[in-house]
């Protein structure tokens, strides 16, 4: 490769990349997602496209992928905190094992039926289309607030789904390449699933540990932590793939392992993951765009229709409805909501490479077919994503946000940050003394700016609006710190969300039967609120779950350490 090849593969992949960043503004106004340009201008660029650029050497999308796709789950484990384990890790492992099995079957009868393939074959296809896709997942997902059982469910099976598709997918390509058919026994296939899940486990923990233990022991320039962690991650992925674990799961397992320690430098490496993740979702859509050859779709767009159809109306919700049948505090409008959100990305393209590279007829098709799957996948799903969660009743109102936030090192495993806030007219603490202010034990106010000036206030300085306040604290004060100092922007479409009047837990629902006209048996006479909720939804309630009850609407408005603490209430005049 000479200097002038090199030089041009630069300015190329430059000039794609720029051209990524610079239009995504346009996903937003057009309502479609993000990953769709850059998808869109890999084709553009590609041999059918105005640019023209013949790119068709599958071995190297499948390295950028695979390395891409490792950083997105480092940096989306890291940002998945531990606590919504509590009410998604069971449903959610349900969705990635027994989710994935029923999907891939019934995508596969469907496959075989319309495109003339043997069950084995059409199996091979829905196996590669089986899950869903953790960078369109995240990237989707990120940002929202939703309900909190509902989206943790859905990142942690987009990130632990994977090995067992990565499973069914090796052992159908090593059956299909067998020449009988029968070359792959059920020992084979035990032990073959036990390493994917129990050594991706294993290493993702135990890598992540010693991950853990090497930064918080080692002095170093703040630059060069993002780079351990990751380069840290890439050992214990490639490690793990190397002995047949799943690196898929071991490196979103490290990032959840050292996104919830304190860790030395978090705040600076999640600042430069966040960035190198955002460039990997580009370069890997813009490869996996490159790769493709529109003109070769035109044959099968109409069966490809209806089998992207057939999974998105049929399979995902069909497995999604058996997988989370035992865990009955899902409500049907939420059951409805993950079944939309099954989206598929570059997962099912990276694994479509794997039939090429094993030389198996069909491997043009499967990849084709793939990607066809893909697009319509984030075209219809993930462009109504806010309709479908609007509908499923599912969002949550937005929460008061610091205008910025910076983590401040004070000794090296140090989670204290600086949280901005501006002060706007209408909250009740302008025009109030300093010393008046309630905030949370063991917060301080570092600096006020005023007009640009850095203020030396005291006890009896007076805030006024657009003041600006710079308040050192932890995470676990970022919620009442942004209630006292911040406004969250308001939302049409959730007027009033949590009702007209909020009630303590303690209360008891004879006392509030003559106000509201209460009809109590004998069984509710001596309830309390407390136990009216567990009665009607049950031991893991979470913000915004909502019931109607003698005509008044019931909305959990606050919950702690997996208990209720406040209550909503909305009277029989709002609907529910």
């Amino acid at each position: 490769m000479d200097a002038h090849t090199i030089n041009s593969l630069f300015l190329i992949g430059a000039l794609l990349t720029a051209i990524s960043v610079l239009i995504s503004p346009v996903s937003s106004r057009l309502g479609i997602p993000i990953l769709v340009v850059f998808l869109a201008v890999g084709i553009l660029a590609g041999e059918d496209g105005p640019g023209g650029i013949v790119f068709d050497d599958y071995s190297t999308a499948y390295l950028i992928s695979n390395l891409a796709l490792a950083v997105i789950l480092l940096d989306g484990g890291m940002r998945t905190r531990v606590a919504s384990f509590r009410v998604a890790l069971w449903p959610a492992l349900s969705l990635a094992t027994v989710g994935v099995v029923i999907t891939t079957g019934l995508t596969g009868m469907l496959a075989a039926w319309l495109f003339h393939l043997q069950p084995l074959q059409g199996l091979l296809l829905g196996a590669i289309v089986g899950s869903t896709d953790a960078a369109a997942v995240f990237s989707l997902l990120k940002g929202r607030s939703i309900n909190e059982r509902v989206g943790a469910t859905l990142e942690i099976e987009s990130g632990s789904n994977d090995p067992m598709a990565v499973f069914l997918t090796v052992t159908l390509i090593a059956v299909l390449g067998s020449a009988s058919h029968e070359g792959i026994s059920a020992s084979f296939l035990a032990l073959s699933f036990i390493k994917q899940f129990g050594f991706g486990g294993l290493f993702g923990l135990v890598g992540g540990w010693l991950i853990w233990r090497t930064v918080n022991r080692t002095q170093l320039a703040d630059g060069l932590y993002s780079i351990l962690v990751l380069s840290g991650g890439l050992i214990v992925y490639a490690i793990s793939n190397a002995l047949g674990g799943s690196g898929i799961l071991s490196i979103y397992l490290v990032g959840l392992f050292l996104g919830n320690r304190a860790t030395r430098g978090k705040h600076a490496i999640l600042n430069v993951l966040d960035g190198m993740t955002w460039l990997a979702q580009i370069g890997m859509f813009l490869v996996l765009g490159l790769l493709l050859t529109p003109s070769e779709l035109t044959d099968i767009w109409l069966p490809g229709l209806l089998l992207a159809f057939g999974m998105i109306f049929i399979a995902r919700p069909i497995a999604v409805w058996i997988s989370l049948w035992p865990f009955r505090s899902f409500q049907a409008r939420e059951l409805h909501f993950i079944s939309w959100v099954g989206l598929r990305g570059a997962v099912p393209i990276i694994l479509a490479v794997f039939p090429m590279m094993a030389g198996l007829p069909n491997a043009q098709l499967y990849f084709n077919l793939a990607f066809f799957v893909v697009l319509v996948s984030l075209l219809l799903q993930g462009s109504t994503l806010t309709s479908a969660a609007r509908l499923a009743k599912i969002e949550l109102p937005p929460k008061p946000e610091p205008v910025s936030r910076a983590g401040i090192e004070i000794y090296p495993t140090s989670e204290w940050e600086i949280f901005v806030y501006r002060l706007k007219a209408s909250k009740w603490c302008v025009g109030e003394p300093l010393r008046h202010l309630s905030m949370p034990n063991g917060t301080r106010i570092a600096a006020v700016f005023r007009d640009h000036e850095l203020m030396h206030p005291s006890g009896s300085t007076r805030l006024e609006a657009d003041d600006i306040l710079c308040v050192l604290a932890q995470e676990k004060d970022l919620g009442p710190l942004s209630q006292l100092f911040s406004e969250a922007p308001q939302k049409k479409d959730l007027p009033r969300f949590f009702g007209d009047f909020f009630i303590a837990m303690d209360v008891k629902l004879a006392d509030m039967a003559p106000i509201y006209g209460f009809t109590l048996d004998e069984t509710h006479l001596s309830l309390t609120i407390n136990e009216l909720v567990q009665e009607q939804l049950g031991s893991s309630p979470v913000v915004g779950d909502q019931f109607t009850w003698q005509g008044v609407g019931w909305i959990v408005a606050d919950v702690q350490d997996g208990q209720v603490v406040r209550m909503g209430i909305r009277l029989p005049t709002q609907e529910l």
